[in-house]
């Protein structure tokens, strides 16, 4: 059997990539000693391949091959580069906080993000704090090695308080940007929502105009207290030849209420993993995604659903759009543990195939071990209707105009569940720009 090992580069061992970012992590003591054993765990393991369940269609061995060594910090090039690319992801009436090549970049990110209620610090003043501890690095929920990857190297990211009873009027803006080629950034935030607060979070990726192969790894940790309103939106549009691998992680308590969405139309090889843990009754969990994929794109979207208490609600819809030779990958996962009585869960994934040579792999699952619960999930995969497609041409419109407008209407039904009007607008443009892509 051939397997491919995974290494940092071609010219080094896997464990020189670790070595040789050491002087640039941020955090001494028991922070080192955690950063240390993640990545430990991540050597043990190894690059994740498709004979791990939760990795099978996503064999990151094949793949991505290696992790790019750690970019450097940005010079003031690579701020005016990345400048033009933060204004091109602008969105009115938020908070821009701005991670360039995995630092944080005060001058390209809003000054007035903290506020009263609201607290914004780097993850590298914190973890270099006098009384810094290895929580911030550690993932209670979820354990991989792209995880432990991530724990092991991460060099800044934002971490966010936002104080009880706070309704900031502003959605805070994590923007991530790449400059370089060839090499690899590492971020992770946490953010942690008092009782009562209501808070939009938005996350945007992308690169600047000549960042080339270059790989982002991210992580963001969302601690949601009782009684508490989150809208979580992500955006990836990184380069067409880039890789993204990113974790998210939320925790919800009692009558709290989660809506996320995700879209990804960027990245020649992406994953994006969500795990949700409902730790409070009465709490309400939304999730949306899409994929939208052309060329040689592979895009991975798995999210796990735990219900641990009882009578909580969550709704996962997902949509794909998979074009030319593009793979797009949904598993999903709702595990009702046995004292989570009067659970309500639903799950559909839905893919739409322009091509005969496009693929979609779609597994939902259940794993439910109460009895009083109300619980579903299905799958569909298909092409365009050949009847609407004709009664639109017959209509006008050219093929790709009609193809636009189907299209436009699949996806519809996960960008509506946005309820902030300029987030919602945010999506449409993101999706616009992948149609108007197809000529």
């Amino acid at each position: 059997m051939n397997v491919a090992l995974a290494i940092s580069n071609k010219d080094l061992p896997l464990g020189d990539l670790f070595a040789a970012a050491r002087s640039r992590l941020p955090g001494t003591g028991v922070v080192a000693e955690a950063r240390q054993a993640a990545f430990d765990d991540f050597a043990s393991r190894g690059l994740p391949h498709r004979r791990i369940e939760e990795w099978k269609y996503t064999d990151l061995r094949v793949l991505l091959r290696n992790v790019a060594p750690l970019a450097g910090a940005p010079d003031k090039a690579a701020l005016r580069r990345a400048a033009v690319t933060v204004k091109a992801l602008a969105i009115r009436g938020t908070r821009k906080l701005v991670l360039v090549d995995g630092v944080f970049a005060a001058e390209l990110s809003d000054a007035d993000a903290s506020t009263a209620g609201i607290r914004v610090q780097t993850l590298r003043e914190t973890l270099e704090a006098g009384n810094a501890t290895a929580d911030l690095l550690r993932t209670a929920v979820a354990s991989d090695a792209m995880i432990s990857l991530n724990a092991a190297m991460a060099t800044d990211g934002v971490v966010i308080e936002i104080a009880e009873n706070t309704a900031p009027p502003k959605p805070l803006h994590i923007v991530h940007i790449a400059t370089g080629s060839g090499t690899s950034a590492f971020t992770r935030s946490l953010v942690k929502i008092g009782r009562g607060a209501r808070v939009s979070l938005v996350e945007s990726f992308a690169g600047a105009a000549d960042a080339q192969s270059y790989q982002a790894h991210d992580s963001v940790v969302v601690s949601i207290g009782d009684h508490a309103e989150v809208q979580h939106v992500r955006i990836m549009e990184d380069a067409g030849d880039a890789a993204n691998i990113s974790t998210a992680v939320f925790t919800v308590g009692a009558h709290a209420r989660l809506n996320t969405f995700n879209l990804t139309n960027g990245g020649l090889v992406s994953r994006y993993q969500a795990f949700i843990a409902i730790a409070g009754e009465h709490a309400s969990v939304t999730t949306n995604g899409v994929n939208l994929l052309n060329g040689r794109q592979h895009a991975d979207t798995t999210l796990t659903m735990d219900h641990a208490v009882p009578n909580c609600a969550s709704r996962e819809v997902f949509r794909a759009v998979v074009d030319e030779r593009g793979h797009s990958v949904f598993q999903g996962r709702i595990n009702v543990r046995q004292v989570a009585q009067k659970t309500d869960a639903k799950m559909m994934t839905r893919a739409l195939l322009l091509s005969d040579e496009a693929e979609a792999d779609n597994k939902p699952e259940l794993e439910i071990f109460a009895d009083d619960v109300t619980c579903g999930h299905g799958a569909t995969t298909g092409a365009l209707d050949e009847s609407l497609l004709f009664y639109l041409r017959a209509r006008g419109l050219s093929e790709k105009a009609a193809q636009a407008l189907l299209i436009q209407a699949f996806v519809g039904e996960a960008i509506e569940s946005i309820v902030d009007d300029n987030l919602r607008e945010l999506a449409i443009a993101a999706a616009s720009r992948w149609l108007e892509a197809r000529g």
